[in-house]
């Protein structure tokens, strides 16, 4: 039989697997995935076109794509912090917390789906890292910089995660939340950087279906809103628990 801690415990799961995946989609919106080559290459002080030819070039986008993903990683960890000690603040209104986060993700989905169109998230706001390619430094400003931006794409999904951090209402978890959305974000741009004269073909193919992928997100939200807003989010984490027992190990 499953105690209350263990149950408490696995409930993190499901959103922590919705942050991978929201962090996978954020890799691939229409937002990230055409600058990644150019991103890579200016970060590592290359042109595209050697890091596609050239081992070492490779390797000094690599070195340099480990550094931006550590800059965003920073960012996220100290939002999700942020977002669950609001949620903390208000644990006596959790319930309500949890509902109109629901909310507010359905209609993030409902944006990507193109249900309707929000205008404050069709305007990007980047900060200005200033010339600093080619460096590690720069790098990290740069994954600063990246992550503070407000795209379309990346706005919505991440004020999801940050809405499920915030119903956690507890830093470590908060934290280990966006972690994941960081992750999941992240390691792709260290796979393109490693591997790019071979992942070029996929990427490529993985624009022509820009509209899927928005969708995809879009589904994932609004069904993730939608599961927060009626409690059944917690119940699912109870039914994975009861099922797959050895999940209560992790965390």
């Amino acid at each position: 039989m499953l105690s209350s801690d263990m149950i408490l415990d696995a409930t993190l799961i499901p959103a922590m697997l919705v942050a991978l995946v929201a962090g996978l989609l954020s890799f691939l919106s229409p937002c990230v995935l055409p600058i990644v080559p150019p991103y890579l290459a200016y970060m590592g002080g290359v042109s595209v076109g050697e890091m596609a030819e050239a081992r070492s070039a490779r390797r000094r986008a690599l070195l340099s794509a480990a550094f931006f993903v550590l800059g965003l990683s920073t960012v996220f960890l100290l939002l999700g912090a942020a977002a669950s000690a609001a949620g903390r603040a208000f644990l006596q209104f959790q319930g309500w917390f949890v509902m109109i986060a629901g909310v507010v993700i359905m209609v993030f989905g409902a944006h990507f789906l193109g249900v309707i169109r929000i205008p404050f998230l069709a305007r990007e706001a980047r900060l200005d890292a200033g010339d600093r390619g080619g460096s590690a430094l720069g790098a990290y400003v740069l994954g600063l910089a990246f992550a503070f931006g407000w795209t379309p794409c990346l706005g919505p999904i991440l004020g999801a995660i940050l809405g499920l951090a915030a119903t956690e209402a507890d830093i470590g978890r908060g934290t280990a939340l966006l972690a994941t959305y960081a992750f999941g974000l992240g390691i792709p741009f260290l796979l393109v950087a490693a591997f790019f004269p071979s992942l070029q073909g996929v990427m490529g193919g993985m624009r022509r279906h820009m509209a899927w992928i928005e969708r995809t997100s879009g589904l994932l939200l609004w069904t993730v809103g939608l599961l927060m807003l009626t409690g059944q989010f917690t119940a699912f984490s109870y039914w994975l628990l009861q099922n797959f027992p050895a999940l209560a190990t992790i965390g």
